[in-house]
Protein backbone atom coordinates (compact mmCIF):
# COMPACT_ATOMS: atom_id res chain seq x y z
CA UNK A 1 0.00 0.00 0.00
CA UNK A 2 1.15 3.66 -1.40
CA UNK A 3 1.37 6.15 1.55
CA UNK A 4 -1.46 8.11 -0.35
CA UNK A 5 -3.62 4.81 -0.12
CA UNK A 6 -2.66 4.45 3.39
CA UNK A 7 -3.64 8.67 4.31
CA UNK A 8 -7.13 7.27 1.98
CA UNK A 9 -8.00 4.64 4.28
CA UNK A 10 -6.64 6.48 7.42
CA UNK A 11 -9.26 9.11 6.51
CA UNK A 12 -12.00 7.39 5.49
CA UNK A 13 -11.78 5.31 8.71
CA UNK A 14 -11.59 9.04 10.82
CA UNK A 15 -14.32 10.08 8.59
CA UNK A 16 -16.86 7.06 9.75
CA UNK A 17 -15.55 7.27 13.39
CA UNK A 18 -16.65 10.86 13.52
CA UNK A 19 -19.88 10.71 12.19
CA UNK A 20 -20.56 7.45 14.45
CA UNK A 21 -19.42 9.94 17.64
CA UNK A 22 -22.55 12.28 16.33
CA UNK A 23 -25.04 9.03 15.26
CA UNK A 24 -24.51 7.66 19.14
CA UNK A 25 -24.86 10.93 21.03
CA UNK A 26 -21.40 11.22 22.28
CA UNK A 27 -21.32 14.88 20.15
CA UNK A 28 -23.74 17.61 19.15
CA UNK A 29 -23.31 19.24 15.58
CA UNK A 30 -19.49 19.80 14.98
CA UNK A 31 -18.58 19.51 18.96
CA UNK A 32 -15.59 17.12 19.56
CA UNK A 33 -12.84 15.58 17.12
CA UNK A 34 -10.70 12.47 15.98
CA UNK A 35 -7.56 12.12 15.23
CA UNK A 36 -5.32 9.09 13.91
CA UNK A 37 -1.74 8.67 13.07
CA UNK A 38 -0.81 7.09 9.63
CA UNK A 39 3.18 7.22 9.35
CA UNK A 40 4.16 10.49 10.60
CA UNK A 41 1.25 12.31 9.66
CA UNK A 42 -1.35 13.38 12.14
CA UNK A 43 -5.13 13.07 10.26
CA UNK A 44 -7.31 15.03 12.61
CA UNK A 45 -11.39 16.50 11.93
CA UNK A 46 -11.56 20.14 10.61
CA UNK A 47 -12.48 22.74 12.48
CA UNK A 48 -16.54 23.64 12.33
CA UNK A 49 -17.22 21.35 9.49
CA UNK A 50 -20.52 18.80 9.76
CA UNK A 51 -19.14 15.48 9.74
CA UNK A 52 -21.54 14.58 6.62
CA UNK A 53 -20.04 17.32 4.89
CA UNK A 54 -16.92 15.51 4.81
CA UNK A 55 -15.42 13.97 1.60
CA UNK A 56 -11.76 12.34 0.43
CA UNK A 57 -10.88 16.10 -0.99
CA UNK A 58 -11.29 17.71 2.73
CA UNK A 59 -8.39 15.57 4.29
CA UNK A 60 -6.65 17.51 6.61
CA UNK A 61 -3.21 16.48 8.37
CA UNK A 62 -0.52 18.38 10.54
CA UNK A 63 3.44 17.08 11.23
CA UNK A 64 4.40 15.82 14.42
CA UNK A 65 4.92 19.35 15.46
CA UNK A 66 1.59 20.07 14.55
CA UNK A 67 2.38 22.20 10.95
CA UNK A 68 -0.42 21.50 8.85
CA UNK A 69 0.87 19.38 5.33
CA UNK A 70 -2.35 18.42 3.48
CA UNK A 71 -5.97 20.38 3.43
CA UNK A 72 -7.08 23.92 3.27
CA UNK A 73 -9.46 23.61 5.67
CA UNK A 74 -8.38 24.81 9.57
CA UNK A 75 -7.67 21.61 11.74
CA UNK A 76 -9.50 21.09 15.14
CA UNK A 77 -9.12 23.74 18.11
CA UNK A 78 -8.05 21.13 19.82
CA UNK A 79 -5.20 19.93 17.60
CA UNK A 80 -2.84 21.27 20.94
CA UNK A 81 -4.30 18.37 23.10
CA UNK A 82 -4.10 16.18 20.32
CA UNK A 83 -0.64 16.79 20.08
CA UNK A 84 0.33 16.19 23.45
CA UNK A 85 -1.35 12.62 23.60
CA UNK A 86 1.01 11.46 20.78
CA UNK A 87 3.75 13.15 22.46
CA UNK A 88 3.63 11.79 25.66
CA UNK A 89 2.01 7.97 24.93
CA UNK A 90 1.61 5.07 22.37
CA UNK A 91 -1.55 6.48 20.65
CA UNK A 92 -2.27 6.05 16.95
CA UNK A 93 -5.77 7.50 17.61
CA UNK A 94 -7.53 9.96 19.92
CA UNK A 95 -11.12 10.50 20.18
CA UNK A 96 -12.43 13.48 22.13
CA UNK A 97 -16.43 13.91 22.32
CA UNK A 98 -18.65 15.91 24.42
CA UNK A 99 -21.09 12.81 25.76
CA UNK A 100 -23.96 14.31 27.76
CA UNK A 101 -23.14 11.35 30.63
CA UNK A 102 -19.65 12.07 31.21
CA UNK A 103 -19.25 15.56 30.97
CA UNK A 104 -22.06 15.84 33.69
CA UNK A 105 -19.95 13.65 36.29
CA UNK A 106 -16.83 16.00 35.46
CA UNK A 107 -18.72 18.74 37.11
CA UNK A 108 -19.07 16.80 40.35
CA UNK A 109 -16.77 14.55 41.41
CA UNK A 110 -12.57 14.64 40.15
CA UNK A 111 -12.48 10.98 39.66
CA UNK A 112 -15.26 8.71 38.22
CA UNK A 113 -15.96 5.97 41.68
CA UNK A 114 -15.29 2.24 40.40
CA UNK A 115 -18.57 1.47 39.96
CA UNK A 116 -17.72 -1.11 37.14
CA UNK A 117 -15.14 -3.12 36.95
CA UNK A 118 -14.65 -2.03 32.50
CA UNK A 119 -12.98 0.81 34.44
CA UNK A 120 -9.31 -1.92 33.93
CA UNK A 121 -10.08 -1.24 30.58
CA UNK A 122 -8.60 2.40 31.16
CA UNK A 123 -6.29 1.86 33.20
CA UNK A 124 -8.23 2.11 35.99
CA UNK A 125 -9.74 4.85 38.04
CA UNK A 126 -10.87 7.58 35.84
CA UNK A 127 -9.78 11.25 36.52
CA UNK A 128 -11.13 14.67 35.59
CA UNK A 129 -8.56 16.74 34.13
CA UNK A 130 -8.86 20.11 35.98
CA UNK A 131 -11.24 22.91 33.77
CA UNK A 132 -9.02 25.23 30.99
CA UNK A 133 -10.03 27.10 27.78
CA UNK A 134 -10.19 24.51 24.90
CA UNK A 135 -7.64 24.47 22.46
CA UNK A 136 -5.44 25.79 24.92
CA UNK A 137 -2.19 24.21 25.96
CA UNK A 138 -3.07 24.46 29.69
CA UNK A 139 -6.01 21.84 29.04
CA UNK A 140 -3.99 19.68 26.84
CA UNK A 141 -1.24 19.83 30.02
CA UNK A 142 -3.99 18.96 32.23
CA UNK A 143 -5.39 15.75 30.25
CA UNK A 144 -1.69 14.60 30.28
CA UNK A 145 -1.64 14.52 34.27
CA UNK A 146 -5.21 13.26 33.94
CA UNK A 147 -3.72 10.56 32.13
CA UNK A 148 -0.77 9.42 33.35
CA UNK A 149 -1.31 5.45 34.03
CA UNK A 150 -4.51 6.01 31.97
CA UNK A 151 -5.46 5.66 28.62
CA UNK A 152 -9.03 8.42 29.14
CA UNK A 153 -10.50 11.09 31.14
CA UNK A 154 -12.85 13.41 31.85
CA UNK A 155 -12.36 17.03 31.14
CA UNK A 156 -14.16 19.09 33.61
CA UNK A 157 -17.00 21.03 32.53
CA UNK A 158 -16.42 19.92 28.50
CA UNK A 159 -15.81 15.85 28.09
CA UNK A 160 -13.95 13.24 27.50
CA UNK A 161 -10.47 11.91 25.80
CA UNK A 162 -9.29 8.50 24.96
CA UNK A 163 -6.58 7.53 23.29
CA UNK A 164 -5.38 3.99 21.81
CA UNK A 165 -3.44 1.80 18.61
CA UNK A 166 -6.35 2.15 16.99
CA UNK A 167 -9.47 4.47 16.04
CA UNK A 168 -12.28 1.73 16.81
CA UNK A 169 -10.11 0.65 19.91
CA UNK A 170 -9.77 4.44 20.87
CA UNK A 171 -13.74 4.61 20.21
CA UNK A 172 -14.74 1.80 22.14
CA UNK A 173 -13.31 3.05 25.01
CA UNK A 174 -15.07 6.43 24.74
CA UNK A 175 -18.40 4.14 24.49
CA UNK A 176 -17.26 2.35 27.70
CA UNK A 177 -16.33 5.62 29.68
CA UNK A 178 -19.61 6.91 28.82
CA UNK A 179 -21.53 4.01 29.71
CA UNK A 180 -19.70 3.50 33.19
CA UNK A 181 -20.50 7.60 33.91
CA UNK A 182 -24.52 7.08 32.79
CA UNK A 183 -24.87 3.92 35.22
CA UNK A 184 -23.05 5.91 37.78
CA UNK A 185 -25.26 8.58 37.79
CA UNK A 186 -28.46 6.65 37.81
CA UNK A 187 -27.21 4.12 40.61
CA UNK A 188 -26.31 7.04 42.83
CA UNK A 189 -29.49 9.11 42.28
CA UNK A 190 -31.38 6.63 44.14
CA UNK A 191 -32.58 8.43 47.36
CA UNK A 192 -31.22 7.01 50.49
CA UNK A 193 -28.91 4.27 49.05
CA UNK A 194 -25.33 4.82 47.83
CA UNK A 195 -23.58 2.87 44.96
CA UNK A 196 -21.59 -0.48 45.90
CA UNK A 197 -17.72 0.28 44.45
CA UNK A 198 -15.21 -1.86 43.84
CA UNK A 199 -11.78 -2.26 45.67
CA UNK A 200 -8.04 -1.13 43.89
CA UNK A 201 -7.49 -4.97 44.75
CA UNK A 202 -10.44 -5.79 42.83
CA UNK A 203 -9.81 -3.93 39.78
CA UNK A 204 -5.91 -5.23 39.99
CA UNK A 205 -7.57 -8.38 39.88
CA UNK A 206 -9.64 -7.84 36.55
CA UNK A 207 -6.29 -5.88 34.97
CA UNK A 208 -4.56 -9.48 35.14
CA UNK A 209 -7.33 -10.79 33.50
CA UNK A 210 -7.97 -9.06 30.70
CA UNK A 211 -4.16 -9.44 29.53
CA UNK A 212 -5.77 -12.32 28.09
CA UNK A 213 -8.68 -11.20 26.83
CA UNK A 214 -9.77 -11.32 23.05
CA UNK A 215 -10.45 -13.97 20.25
CA UNK A 216 -8.57 -17.27 21.69
CA UNK A 217 -7.60 -20.41 19.55
CA UNK A 218 -9.32 -23.55 20.85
Amino acid sequence: MTSQDAIAEAWNELVATARRTVAEGLVVGTSGNVSVRSGGLILVTPSGVPYDRLGPEDTVAVDLAGHQVLGTLAPTSELPLHLAVYGSTDATAVVHTHAVHATAVSTLVPELPLVHYMAAVLGGPVRVAPYALYGSDELAENVLRALAGRTGCLLQNHGTVTYGTSLSQAYDRTAQLEWMCELWLKASALPGRTPHLLTEPQLAEVKEKLRGYGPQPR
